[in-house]
């Protein structure tokens, strides 16, 4: 297994230079994620962040008019620099309790608070706003616009914060480079690039705002090894390099050894490993 490097501190125009001459000779299997934008830059985030959970329970209905209580008073707490990975069976609400931190989906019972931000009571719009300046998400399945190329649905973050097109396709494009993906790929339709290809697609538009909390829903689940343990390699290393939490719900007990933390999800319930 590899190890990512840490990010560069490069200036820009060498960090640009750099990514055109990785090009068509780019080794995919050993790359590194430098986002290229300090926290300051994006006017948010320190060393202090904190996410603080505290007895969420969740339930959904069925068709028979009951109810499935998925989490049970769900407690945890975690700072910026971390990577957490959360295991549990298939079912045990793994990606319900991501969606929930993020704001996709609404608590029944129980806080979040992000830094000083209440997720649990906050509005729709707070939470849009939120989502689109401090939280990244990588999805199992990539949920990428197939008709766009690889850059644009990397800049996409970018342009909702009204980025200037170019310089949006052009850090785009940056990022793509530095994960092995090079001119031609970024230019292609993402249905015309591999599972492996389309991930760290998805890894570099999660990433491309500098998020505070990323949130990882089976990042590797559906890759070869070798690409799967690179991708939560860059994940971990964008968390002790860029200040940021990140969360990965995985059922790989390889990619959770090398977390900080492992928190095992069961009978509805969080407990430490």
């Amino acid at each position: 297994m590899s190890q990512v490097q840490s990010p560069k501190s490069e200036t820009r125009e060498t960090e640009t230079s750099s990514a055109n001459a990785q090009g068509a000779s780019a080794d995919p299997g050993h790359w590194t994620l430098d986002v290229g934008q300090s926290r300051a830059d994006v006017g948010r985030g320190t060393l202090d962040f904190r996410l603080t959970v505290t007895d969420l329970r969740k339930s959904f209905p069925t068709p028979a008019g009951e109810k499935i209580e998925v989490l049970r008073g769900v407690s945890f707490s975690a700072r910026a620099g971390e990577a957490i990975s959360i295991m549990g069976a298939s079912g045990a609400g793994k990606s319900t309790l991501l969606h929930l931190i993020c704001g996709l989906e609404a608590a029944d019972h129980g806080s979040i608070i992000a830094g000083e931000f209440a997720i649990n009571r906050a509005t729709s719009s707070a939470l849009a706003h939120f989502r689109n300046k401090q939280v990244g998400f990588v999805f199992q399945f990539h949920h990428l616009l197939p008709d766009l190329t690889a850059a644009e649905n990397v800049s996409l973050p970018l342009l909702i914060t009204r980025t200037r097109h170019g310089l949006a396709m052009q850090r785009a494009a940056r990022m793509l480079a530095e994960v092995g993906l090079d001119s031609r790929m970024s230019a292609s339709v993402v249905g015309h690039l591999s599972g492996g290809e389309q991930q760290r697609v998805a890894v570099c538009r999660a990433l491309i705002t500098s998020p505070v909390l990323v949130l990882a829903d089976e990042p590797s689940g559906n890759l070869d090894t070798a690409i799967g343990d690179e991708i939560a390699h860059s994940l971990i290393s964008y968390a002790r390099h860029n200040a940021a939490l990140v969360i990965i719900a995985t059922h790989n007990r390889a990619l959770a050894a090398i977390c900080d933390r492992t928190l095992v999800l069961r009978h509805g319930k969080l407990c430490d490993v």
